[in-house]
């Protein structure tokens, strides 16, 4: 290859395919040797109100190329560790399979790909699609043993059934609540007009779940928050992008004010990772038409990868 410089290709982040932080495309998911392995399930018929998450995998893995500059790893001053550098095994597997208007079937082949992560010992990281997903996410970790679900969302989720629905994205959090291995849920950034009613939130405290709104959370302080998190479990982290304020996140089908900044979730994110392992991690509902500036997608790709990192360096 011709291109008139010996060091080999600068390789921008705006140059090639998009996978996820450029990191290689592994489509066979027999054969996943890695730390994190990234899953798209782009599946957004759960929702309840404006659909477009199914495009939100594509815009994630667009916008995290933002963050692929090529050189070893990323330098963080403030904590004086570079993340996600030399030796960093990361891969993109594509996407899961989606059948359209098949709720069921979406999501077994969703839950057949995060399976796949678990079995190659990797983490699982899956880009949504609406909050539905986390139903096979969650379902995939029934021989791992005890999770505790640690949520930032707007919305509780806790819905059990509405006209004989109950795999929507108003019922994941239920869905995992029932599972025998999620020993509770932690529950933060649900605030104000919501989609549960008052019999949700009673059954989701009787269930075991501690839930704060984002005032109550800044209030606390993230050192508090944390704190009132279960040691000694494996953590499973579902991140719906209307958790975060859609002043920062306008991309999503359900925005609701007054939520989060970056580094409040970042921050307490950082402190479990440190603290903990977390087992599983996925990131919803974002729905890159309604944000034409592309923020939304980016905050989500910057969360990520800045997550990622912090896992992987805590091992």
């Amino acid at each position: 290859m011709s291109h008139g410089y010996e060091s080999g290709r600068l390789n921008l982040p705006f140059v090639g395919i998009a996978t996820f932080g450029k990191y290689p495309y592994q489509p066979d998911w027999d054969a996943i040797e890695a730390d994190v392995a990234i899953l798209g399930a782009p599946y957004d018929f759960g929702t309840q109100w404006r659909s477009g998450a199914r495009f939100g995998p594509r815009a994630i893995r667009e916008a995290s190329t933002l963050f692929a500059f090529g050189h070893a790893g990323a330098y963080d001053h403030e904590d004086d560790v570079t993340y996600l550098g030399a030796g960093t095994r990361i891969v993109d597997l594509g996407d899961a399979d989606i059948i359209h208007t098949d709720t069921i079937g979406s999501h077994a082949s969703i839950e057949a790909g995060v399976r796949a992560i678990l079995k190659a010992g990797a983490l699982p990281v899956v880009l949504g699609g609406d909050h539905s997903v986390n139903i096979p996410c969650i379902n995939a970790f029934s021989d791992h043993g005890d999770i505790h679900v640690v949520q930032f969302d707007a919305h509780l989720d806790f819905v059990d059934e509405r006209h004989g629905v109950r795999f929507g994205h108003g019922n994941p959090m239920r869905r995992a609540a029932e599972k025998p291995y999620v020993t509770g849920l932690t529950q933060l950034g649900i605030r104000n007009v919501s989609s549960t009613a008052k019999e949700g939130y009673d059954d989701a405290r009787a269930m075991g779940s501690d839930i704060l709104s984002v005032r109550q959370v800044r209030k606390l302080g993230v050192e508090a928050v944390a704190e009132r998190i279960p040691t000694g479990v494996d953590l499973y982290l579902t991140i719906d992008i209307d958790g975060f304020d859609p002043s920062i996140a306008p991309g999503t089908g359900t925005p609701s004010h007054g939520g989060f900044q970056y580094y409040e979730v970042l921050e307490l994110i950082a402190i479990l990772a440190k603290r903990q392992k977390i087992v599983g991690i996925d990131l919803v509902e974002v729905a890159p038409d309604y944000d034409h500036t592309g923020t939304t997608a980016i905050l989500a790709a910057q969360l990520l990868l800045n997550v990622i990192g912090r896992i992987l360096h805590h091992r």
